[in-house]
């Protein structure tokens, strides 16, 4: 690992620790790709509404697979995009009780070949419930990861495999979770807190604003 990378990652776990709270509200692995599968484009408190209610009505995988598609797009609308996320939920649980036994599968490769599930969510599933050393590629961590000249990529996938190149295998699991917490505090878009930060004195980003 690069001295500068590695100096990154001591000042973010100086200032966030190695605590690996889910943002997302879930009682078992289930439900944590469920509410993974709606947060595409909607906010964690949006998902977390609507999950606590969700829930209760379907307490299962199989509750779920039997759900009516139009009644479940009702119950899901403010997630945005609930067309496609409701008829993925209804597949998703319907293959994890054909193909799985109802049980969460935990590779990638079983993992991604369920409906509406890509990396990203595979990754949060992988790393959140199994402990699996997974490099999760959200919004924060795909910004964030370029500003600061780890990756040079706008593509997720391209940026999942250039940071486990760039960042020892340990701190996978940690990665996401810091980038979420700079990015929702001080590197914030569009508008960054770049004097606050306490990397500024590292990132070319902010090295090449002056």
């Amino acid at each position: 690992m690069k001295e500068k990378t590695k100096e990154i990652l001591l000042r973010m776990e100086k200032e966030y620790g190695r605590d690996l709270t889910c943002y997302l509200n879930h009682d078992d692995g289930w439900q944590l790709l469920i509410a993974t599968i709606m947060s595409a484009q909607c906010t964690d408190a949006r998902v977390n509404e609507v999950t606590k209610v969700l829930f209760k009505k379907y307490p299962s995988i199989e509750a779920l697979a039997a759900a009516d598609l139009k009644e479940l797009e009702k119950d899901i609308h403010s997630v945005g995009f609930y067309h496609n996320k409701a008829k993925n939920i209804i597949g998703c649980c319907a293959a994890l009780m054909t193909r799985f036994n109802g049980e969460l599968p935990h590779t990638i490769e079983d993992l991604t070949s369920l409906p509406g599930v890509g990396r990203k969510t595979a990754n949060v599933v992988r790393g959140n419930i199994f402990k699996e050393p997974s490099v999760v590629v959200d919004t924060h961590v795909l910004r964030i990861s370029n500003k600061l000249g780890l990756v040079k990529t706008d593509d997720p996938v391209k940026a999942e495999f250039a940071l486990m190149k760039e960042v020892d295998k340990e701190y996978w699991l940690y990665i996401n979770h810091w980038f979420i917490a700079l990015g929702r505090t001080i590197c914030k878009a569009p508008t960054p807190k770049c004097e606050e930060c306490y990397l500024k004195d590292i990132c070319p980003t902010y090295k090449r604003k002056k």
